[in-house]
């Protein structure tokens, strides 16, 4: 940049830049129009110049720009940790200094409580059939002794995505369950609620919203996967429903504790000793055998349930293998059937957490390893089936959108070419990640065989509807064809080898190319033939006779120097000249596009293009009655026997690796038979 620029950039980046004053001078001291047309393009070069340096420093800082995303995306996980271990801290600092303040008044309560214990209970069971009687659908919901109202009250249900009101609701909170029925519309007598869901307390979790206005005095329930946010009418009931609601939770966790230490007994019966010889050792009850008692026990499904809200999918894993681990060789019990019970659905939470964060509906960014949290933790639930799927759908998935997000380019190959380096650079990362994953795996590699021939298809189909059916030239599809295959063989470093695969996608779109091709040469000759006039070719100029010369040389007719003559004559036909280079860029072309299933396809193509020549110099020889034109007939069909049906065989051979018997043959028949002027060719 010019010194004039720097200043300029100076001035305009400088802190105390005022716009107004700085236009107001310019325009005292300029001249006129030119001036501040000059001063105009400055700006606006200086304007591109600074744009041009800030998507260098996009493009540059990229990378960077995505782990900042995942930090952030991490960041937001652990703050939604730390806000929900905040709010159970605040809820135990809360009970203990009620606690401490009300000593006495529970005191009391507990003294009226054992006094009237049955009255107490039957009035709340009487509150709540009351209640009950006005929702319609819930008539088995007090068929479970024991179960009575703690709170209930009005709310606001919300949209989790787009945080719309949905409905009014009537919330029942009861000693082992809540209840949440809407509103009615058209109300029948004393009924007023409709019944909408029954969630048991140790099914979901309880969280705060924080107040975000207009959004206020909200809570949110989580029934992994699936969650549910309430509006109160105030802080205050909001506040209510949050403490009754954790109270509820831990007296139903102590009552069942405390009725699991019951059920220990605390002297074990002390069996006699048979002196009989003959009777069999009894066994031991299992109740004594399985000792559950350990505080880590009775916690279990609470801390799963923290480690599922909190996203620790590892340490939930690790806590269910940790309780297998101990009741390996322990006898199956009522109690231990209990627990398996409750542990059996935190399971079933945690795989459906697992799941969707494998569905395809996450996002696809973070590439094959975003998923090997999900995929490992489901393999060690014994789930790697379900895993090997859902880790196949999602890198399908997202293969289809890379794809499907590639900018069409003008050009064909540098689109097959970006196509390429997307698609087999995502294949190799997939197969690399999945033998990390599933080493120990070994049935699940023939779903990822399967999975490849799949998304090589989703690739073809791409590839063909570039390359093919926007009918490109035969050269540019084999330089396309090519292309693939080297990337193909990419593959094989990991053992992968998908060649034959997109071959066999290939072939039919490579056959119509090929025979299309061959119609055009075959047409192209047949127009030339019916204009031949048999005369000699004049360049005229000897950098054309030159550039024809590395034309033949580069189509392999290396002695084509004997069929030039003085300053820029050729002693050939025009017609004869053409065909000999279309039918060697044909050749050259159809080899990069060679695989054994096309071998009878290309062979006869060339076959019948070679025939329309052979025939047409073999027509001309019969008709023609001028001796001396006859002769340069003949000197034409001894260059096309001679000199280039050999190259085309010796060619073709190499290429293949087989001899191509069928073009011998052409060859041998279609000969001239004397070499007189009054000769003659005879074709099959």
């Amino acid at each position: 940049m010019s010194d004039t620029g720097n200043r300029l950039r100076k001035l305009l980046e400088s802190p105390n830049f005022d716009p107004q004053s700085y236009v107001k001078q310019l325009s005292q001291q300029s001249d006129g129009d030119r001036d501040l047309q000059e001063h105009r393009q400055k700006i606006q070069t200086l304007a591109d110049e600074t744009a041009q340096n800030l998507k260098k420093n996009v493009y540059k800082n990229y990378r960077q720009f995505i782990e900042t995303a995942k930090e952030i995306s991490y960041l937001e996980s652990e703050m939604y940790q730390l806000s929900h271990i905040l709010t159970e801290q605040k809820s135990i600092m809360e009970s203990i200094t009620q606690s401490l303040l009300s000593t006495d008044k529970d005191e009391t309560a507990k003294e009226m409580l054992t006094a009237f214990p049955k009255e107490t209970e039957e009035v709340k069971q009487r509150t709540l059939t009351t209640l009950l009687e006005k929702v319609e659908g819930c008539k088995n919901i007090m068929e479970t002794p024991g179960r009575y109202l703690v709170y209930n009250g009005d709310l606001l249900e919300y949209d989790v995505d787009n945080m719309s009101q949905i409905q009014k609701v009537h919330a029942f909170l009861m000693n082992d369950c809540l209840l949440i029925a809407t509103w009615l519309a058209n109300r029948r007598g004393a009924v007023k609620y409709k019944y909408n869901a029954l969630y048991d307390l140790e099914s979901f979790a309880v969280v705060n919203v924080k107040d975000n206005p207009p959004m206020k005095d909200m809570f949110k329930i989580l029934m992994f996967p699936d969650s549910r946010i309430f509006k109160a009418e105030n802080s205050k009931i909001k506040k209510e429903w949050l403490e009754i609601l954790e109270e509820t939770k831990k007296n139903k966790v102590a009552k069942e504790k405390h009725k699991k230490e019951e059920e220990v007994p605390t002297s074990p019966v002390r069996q006699e000793v048979s002196t009989n010889p003959f009777d069999d050792d009894e066994p031991l009850d299992s109740e004594e055998l399985v000792d559950l008692s350990p505080e880590w026990i009775q916690e279990l499904p609470e801390d799963l349930d923290v480690c599922i809200a909190q996203r620790d999918f590892e340490g939930a894993v690790d806590l269910l293998d940790k309780l297998n681990e101990y009741l390996k060789e322990q006898p199956v019990s009522p109690r231990v059937k209990e627990l398996r019970g409750k542990v059996d659905e935190r399971v079933r939470q945690l795989t459906e957490v697992l799941v969707f964060e494998l569905s395809p509906d996450r996002s696809l960014r973070g590439g094959p390893k975003a998923t090997r949290r999900a995929v490992s933790q489901l393999i060690r639930l014994g789930q790697s089936t379900k895993a090997c799927e859902l880790f196949l759908k999602n890198r399908a998935a997202a293969v289809q959108t890379a794809i499907r997000q590639l900018r069409i380019e003008g050009a064909t190959l540098l689109y097959i070419q970006k196509l390429c380096n997307i698609f087999f650079t995502s294949l190799l990362e997939t197969a690399k990640e999945f033998e990390t994953d599933f080493a120990g795996n070994t049935g699940c590699y023939s779903a990822f065989v399967v999975w490849s021939r799949s998304v090589m298809k989703m690739f073809v189909d791409a590839f063909s509807k570039q390359v093919f059916d926007s009918k490109e030239s035969l050269s540019t599809a084999a330089e396309c064809v090519k292309f693939a295959s080297e990337h193909c063989k990419q593959l094989s470093e990991i053992g992968l080898d998908l060649t034959f695969i997109l071959q066999s996608l290939l072939v039919k779109d490579i056959r119509a190319a090929l025979q299309s091709q061959k119609d055009i040469i075959i047409e192209a000759t047949r127009h030339r033939n019916s204009e031949e006039m048999w005369r000699r070719m004049n360049l005229m100029t000897p950098e054309a006779l030159a550039k024809l010369k590395d034309e033949m040389r580069s189509c392999g007719v290396g002695s084509f120097d004997q069929y030039t003559g003085e300053d820029c004559w050729v002693n050939l036909s025009y017609t004869i000249v053409a065909f000999t280079k279309q039918m060697m860029a044909f050749l050259e072309e159809g080899l990069k596009l060679y695989f054994p299933e096309l071998h009878m396809v290309f062979l006869e193509s060339l076959r019948e293009i070679i025939l329309v020549a052979v025939q047409h110099v073999d027509y001309s020889l019969r008709c023609e009655q001028e001796t001396e034109k006859k002769a340069f007939i003949l000197q034409n069909a001894s260059f096309l026997h001679e000199t280039v049906l050999p190259v085309v065989e010796r060619r073709f051979e190499e290429g293949v690796g087989k001899p191509a018997k069928q073009l011998q043959d052409l060859r041998k028949s279609s000969r001239p038979v004397r070499v007189n002027p009054d000769s003659t060719m005879s074709v099959v």
